[in-house]
């Protein structure tokens, strides 16, 4: 049977159309909705391009509005790829354990509110640190405080940039996020994969 998603996003939905191309005809699983709150993400193009139904959520933090689509499209995996509002609590609780967000950092550092885009890649530059990378997590009631299901790992390397960092990370981001996905379908939830998974620039 196949797993049906849900892909929340806010922005211009390059982890949504690395998805979209690992689950063509065939996979496992499928994408049958996009959520957005905002009119402007590119990701509703890319939706409209690959023929999946997208829409506008009129109020982001209305659990009502959230589970009415979820139901409709009788998804089984929500995935926040580039979302950046906290999910309702109420929508939350009723998909425990079917929700999943990519972070672009190896969680618990660099993570929580506000801790988003150019944010975190400047704030690993800042620390030192010499590597980073991205985490997909299980979504709780709170920022980025989910059980973390797998890391890709990226070395920091020297004279590094927040956009040259963001490039890296995000490249791991794209193989990361469709093999939890893909593993999520085989087991009929979302598993851990095995830690860390190695990537390199």
């Amino acid at each position: 049977m196949t797993m049906r998603i849900a892909v929340a996003v806010s922005g211009r939905g390059s982890n949504l159309e690395a998805l979209l191309r690992t689950l063509g005809p065939g996979a496992p699983a499928r994408v049958v909705l996009v959520l957005s709150n905002r009119p402007d993400a590119g990701a509703l193009a890319r939706a409209a391009e690959h023929g999946v139904p997208a829409t506008v959520l009129a109020d982001a933090g209305d659990p009502g509005e959230w589970l009415e689509w979820l139901e409709r499209h009788r998804v089984d995996l929500v995935v926040l790829a580039g979302y950046l509002k906290l999910v309702p609590a109420a929508v939350v609780a009723k998909y425990r354990d079917r929700i999943v967000n990519i972070h672009p950092a190896l969680l618990p550092a660099f993570g929580g509110p506000g801790m988003y885009g150019r944010r975190v890649h400047q704030a690993v530059l800042a620390s030192g640190a010499p590597e980073s990378g991205a985490t997909v997590h299980l979504v709780d009631e709170h920022y980025d405080r989910g059980a973390v299901l797998a890391q890709a790992r990226v070395p920091v390397l020297p004279g590094d940039t927040p956009e040259g960092l963001a490039a890296r990370v995000l490249a791991a981001e794209h193989r990361l996020l469709p093999a939890v996905v893909l593993a999520a379908a085989a087991a009929g939830r979302p598993v851990p994969l095995p830690q860390p998974v190695e990537s390199h620039p």
